[in-house]
């Protein structure tokens, strides 16, 4: 597969608004007392960093920013904008919580909305360009995704129960969509396809990361969703505890992480 190249141009003023977007988002999340969905974007946004920063700039060299951009800072918004919002929406999308429409109407139309505003007062402020090839990982990240699916899928066929078989259709929904709507937020923007001159080179990242790169946390961030919820509910309580399969099943019937009580 030829490189794919993921560049991002935008405005410093792109960056603030969306650090404002954060702040009212983990708000709104605290005021409805998702506690548990916080911490997990907390955690997915450092994780983030440390795989962008510690492993694309460092380790592969694929990261590079525009002169007189700190490359750190950029990287540690970006890992916790996306790490953050990504994780917290399939969080809640995988808890199959009552308002889910509600928060991925809000991410949705921010992605969508944030250029555009940004644009309106982004003056001849000079813009940050940041980019990053994939030659040096996405195989890497191709057994990830096969393994962790190939591990639902042997689960699956173990289980003779069908309340207790993983829908892995549902997770391979969330993992694409998730990265899709990120994707194409930031190409209709104008802030991943600034400086690509055909189309391919415009919709490449756009479909390949969309089913690679988020997707392949599907089947880990599952599973941890289970691990935890079978102990302790949205709010950070102890709850009766109960089996793997059993928590499977209880989530595959519809039961919320926060409406579970004992």
């Amino acid at each position: 597969m030829n490189e794919i190249i993921a560049r991002r141009q935008f405005t410093p003023l792109y960056l603030w608004l969306d650090i404002a977007f954060l702040v009212l988002y983990a708000a709104l999340l605290l005021w409805k007392k998702k506690y548990a969905t916080v911490l997990v974007g907390l955690c997915m946004g450092m994780l983030y960093m440390m795989v962008d920063y510690g492993i694309f700039h460092l380790a592969t060299h694929s990261r590079s920013i525009s002169e007189g951009h700190s490359l750190f800072w950029v990287l540690l918004w970006m890992s916790m904008s996306y790490g953050f919002t990504n994780f917290t929406w399939i969080w809640l999308w995988i808890s199959k919580d009552e308002r889910l429409f509600e928060w991925s109407f809000l991410i949705l139309s921010w992605w969508f909305c944030c250029p555009l505003i940004a644009s309106v007062g982004a003056g001849n402020g000079t813009p940050i360009i940041i980019q990053r090839t994939t030659g040096a990982y996405h195989g890497y990240m191709a057994i990830i995704l096969f393994v962790g699916y190939a591990a639902l899928v042997l689960y699956n066929l173990w289980q003779k129960e069908s309340t207790r078989r993983i829908h892995i259709p549902w997770l391979l929904a969330i993992g694409i969509l998730v990265q899709f709507g990120w994707e194409a937020g930031l190409l209709i923007g104008g802030i991943r396809s600034a400086g690509f001159e055909t189309i391919a080179e415009k919709l490449r990242p756009l479909i390949v990361n969309s089913l690679l790169e988020t997707n392949l946390g599907m089947p880990i961030i599952y599973a941890l969703y289970i691990a935890y919820s079978r102990r302790c509910t949205e709010q950070l309580r102890r709850r009766e505890r109960v089996s793997f399969t059993t928590r499977i099943a209880e989530n595959n019937g519809g039961n919320q992480l926060g409406t579970i009580h004992h």
